[in-house]
């Protein structure tokens, strides 16, 4: 019982530091905020696709098969074969590493349309309460919006508060590849976002691929915007600890996996980690083992679960950014007892290249227009190294 004091204690120590500095918004959300259920299992459909025999041989298990396994199977298919299980299994071909990227996009039309119809249903039965249709008709608004024309959904998963991955770019002929990687409050309902486009996965990442190609016009660039894993709410428990980014790593180093068969950029994809999101790189960057590193770049960070970057491996390349205005700098750069993410990674101790973030502004504005991090995000992801600019002495 004092143990689990001391714990809540503890949280409220690293919750509060956050609200005192953004009393609004954060304060509601740290009080409404609970704790989040992972998805690590494979999606809707996987036992039904492990026990189909139609093809006269086993489909790859979505739950164990490497993306190479997978991108063999796929390649084996007549594109009659190809259009059947698309068209049967959407959910499990639209998820699965290692799939054509045509493929995927297609699925995932599929999938999307059917919980678009399904939450229509639900919003329009007069069974439901109120709240629930109104949670319903959202539902169905989100989903409709990802079948617009031109939007590359490359992965989507409706189980939950709703994962969704979105390509801009041609990824399969991309010469260099960006991966964003999200914080807290990331899902379906908060993927794309009209009013403050920033403050969603798909506006920063929109913002990034028009960054790129103001810079570089002619280089061959794509941007994923990664929201494959449960994010936590709020500044609640799921914010301190890990065990959220412990969850999402793994399915972060199967993404990395399936690009290498299905894409070839001239180098490892860089990985752009906001926030929490700098949690889940740090937890799986050990496992990145590239012939050249990885660019990591960590902004808005509360740490990245450890105290220097030699203690995320060989593999990887860390950039760190945040701006005076940015609240996460107000909470505690430590770990103790499993709560909280360890070392400040824009130190000079902690080992990484501290790039400027003049111009932005807040949590969310590292990725505005005439920024310098906008700039610098840019120039990493597109290999142009001495075009980055260091963090100034006086801290942005």
């Amino acid at each position: 019982m004092h143990r689990r004091r001391v714990k809540r204690i503890l949280i409220g120590v690293f919750a509060g530091c956050a609200v005192l500095v953004d009393a609004g918004a954060a304060a509601a959300q740290a009080a409404a905020s609970t704790e989040q259920l992972a998805i690590t299992t494979p999606p809707a459909g996987s036992a039904a696709w492990v026990a189909d025999d139609s093809l006269g041989r086993a489909l790859p298990d979505p739950a164990t098969a490497k993306p190479a396994v997978v991108a063999a199977f796929f390649a084996s298919l007549t594109p009659a074969e190809l259009d059947r299980l698309v068209a049967e299994y959407p959910l499990v071909v639209g998820n699965l590493d290692g799939a054509p990227l045509d493929a995927r996009y297609r699925a995932n039309r599929v999938a999307i349309t059917a919980e678009r119809d399904r939450a229509r249903q639900r919003s329009e039965d007069p069974a439901l309460e109120p709240a629930v249709r109104a949670l319903a008709a959202s539902r169905a608004h989100d989903s409709d919006r990802l079948l617009a024309d031109g939007r590359q959904i490359l992965a989507f998963d409706p189980r939950g508060r709703g994962l969704v991955t979105e390509v801009w770019g041609d990824l399969a002929a991309a010469r260099r590849v960006a991966v964003l990687v999200p914080g807290s409050d990331a899902d379906l309902g908060h993927f794309d976002q009209t009013a403050d486009p920033m403050r969603s996965p798909a506006g920063m990442a929109r913002a990034l691929y028009a960054e790129e190609h103001a810079q570089s016009p002619g280089t061959r660039t794509a941007v994923i915007a990664w929201t494959g894993y449960v994010t936590p709410q709020g500044l609640g428990p799921d914010a301190v600890t890990s065990r959220l980014a412990d969850a999402a790593a793994p399915r972060l180093e199967r993404l990395l996996d399936g690009l290498k068969q299905t894409s070839s950029p001239e180098a490892p994809p860089a990985l752009l980690c906001h926030s929490y999101g700098s949690v889940v790189c740090g937890t799986a960057a050990p496992a990145v083992h590239e012939g050249q590193p990885t660019d990591v770049v960590a902004f808005g960070s509360p740490g990245m679960g450890v105290d220097s970057v030699s203690e995320l491996g060989t593999g990887v390349q860390v950039w760190a950014a945040r701006n005076p205005g940015d609240w996460i700098g107000n909470v505690p750069y430590l770990e103790v007892g499993g709560l909280g993410h360890g070392a400040d990674p824009t130190t000079q101790a902690f080992g990484a290249m501290a790039i400027s973030s003049a111009g932005a502004n807040g949590h969310n504005g590292y990725l505005v227009d005439g920024t310098a991090s906008r700039h610098n995000f840019a120039a990493i992801a597109l290999g142009h190294y001495g075009d980055v600019s260091a963090r100034p002495v006086d801290g942005n």
